[in-house]
């Protein structure tokens, strides 16, 4: 048996993976419903939340250069509070919102393939996750070879619609907005979807060349240029089609294609949809199954999914684990209301990580102040974005966390 995960990736195959993970589904399926809150100035709403991201991105990014591991988030909190149960909720948190954002994803994949061939949004999206999972169980090269061809496929439909833009520059008022500040601040909440994704970058730092510099620098490089293509996209869409349009709309960068260009080019953007869905979910399956890696070979999940597979050098029992729940979701819950379960529990470990980096600050002089300015701010918006969600999918949320819990304590007792 391998004795672990081989490094092979570099700086480039990185901001790849990054960009991959962020630039996925959130873009082609969210945008029409945050300008349905923000009217033309939904630009403004993708450069907040870019912001928001940003904060807990350099708190990710210090600490992955500290602690370049898999384990992540499990990792950052056990150190910074000395705490294995803490540790072991926050992981379990990451785990359950990737298993969780895998499913939203692909119900999204679903979603545009039912128009196409008719099928059950649940089958096509379960069946996604299972031909990805092999993929991602070929190899992690293998699967970044892939996601970086997809990359480029879903980035040139992101471009498309910033050239088909181009020519409608200034016909419309970017400081238009149906329901002024509110609105704006209100689509932040919907669009962070979009931006939610780069975390998952430190969750390859065992596979990593010098992952201490390395991660911290894709991950801030990823986040940079996806934000600029974002508020692109968002500026092109209004100019094009009007937001109310777009609000109402299933596919609305589909949509500013068929009225920019004809319906060849609504084709060409409903593939390139397909593929950027099916994308984001090839980068979630890859960092749920190295979290559960992760966390099992520091004995907080079961030994059985820290195995190597020799031939492939990846963690078979944790890939088949992620892709079975995976799958779960698909068929036990809508897309909102998984898309949303998903968000809340992740802010909830950009609130731990915040915490951490400030923690860790108490008893270390290589965190500096900057830093801990940071994961302050980034602790605040935390706190303030869970304030956005209602009490069905908080309550879910925490039954789920609840669950966690449970588990942490009964593989205590098994220990004992």
């Amino acid at each position: 048996m391998a004795d672990g995960l081989r490094r092979e990736v570099g700086l480039w195959w990185a901001v790849a993976y990054g960009v991959g993970t962020i630039l996925g589904a959130g873009i082609y399926a969210l945008i029409g419903v945050a300008t349905g809150k923000a009217g033309n100035l939904v630009w403004l709403s993708f450069a907040l939340a870019a912001v928001i991201a940003a904060f807990s991105g350099l708190s990710y990014a210090k600490l992955s250069s500290i602690y370049p591991s898999s384990g992540a988030e499990y990792v950052y909190v056990e150190n910074a509070f000395r705490s294995k149960f803490w540790a072991f909720v926050v992981g379990w948190l990451v785990l359950i919102s990737s298993i969780i954002s895998a499913a939203t994803v692909a119900q999204g994949f679903g979603g545009y393939l039912s128009s196409i061939l008719d099928i059950p949004v649940a089958l096509g999206a379960s069946a996604l996750i299972v031909v990805l999972a092999i993929i991602n169980y070929a190899g992690i090269k293998e699967s970044l070879i892939l996601n970086a061809i997809m990359t480029v496929i879903e980035t040139i439909g992101v471009l498309i619609v910033i050239f088909l833009g181009v020519g409608y520059l200034g016909t419309v008022d970017y400081t238009q907005s149906p329901f002024g500040l509110e609105g704006v601040v209100g689509a932040v909440g919907v669009i962070f979807f979009a931006f939610i994704g780069f975390e998952g970058l430190v969750k390859i730092g065992d596979e990593t060349k010098d992952a201490e510099r390395t991660i911290p620098r894709a991950l801030m490089i990823s986040l940079a240029i996806t934000a600029v293509l974002y508020v692109l996209v968002a500026i092109s869409v209004v100019s094009i089609v009007p937001y109310d349009q777009l609000a109402a709309s299933s596919s609305p960068l589909a949509d500013v294609a068929l009225q920019a260009s004809g319906q060849e080019a609504y084709a060409l953007l409903t593939i390139i949809a397909l593929v950027a869905t099916a994308n984001t979910v090839l980068i979630i399956l890859i960092a749920s199954s190295r979290i559960a890696y992760g966390m099992s070979t520091r004995a907080a999940l079961p030994k059985l999914l820290s195995r190597i597979q020799p031939s492939t050098g990846t963690p078979l029992m944790a890939i088949v684990l992620t892709t079975l729940a995976s799958v779960a979701f698909c068929f036990l819950g809508g897309i909102e209301l998984t898309a949303n379960v998903s968000n809340f529990t992740i802010f909830m470990v950009f609130l731990a990580v915040n915490l951490s980096v400030i923690q860790l600050s108490r008893g270390s002089k290589s965190i500096g102040r900057a830093y801990v300015l940071s994961a302050v701010v980034g602790s605040l918006t935390s706190v303030a974005m869970l304030t956005q969600f209602n009490w069905e999918v908080a309550l879910l949320s925490i039954l789920l966390t609840l669950s966690g819990a449970g588990l942490y304590r009964i593989m205590e007792m098994d220990l004992k």
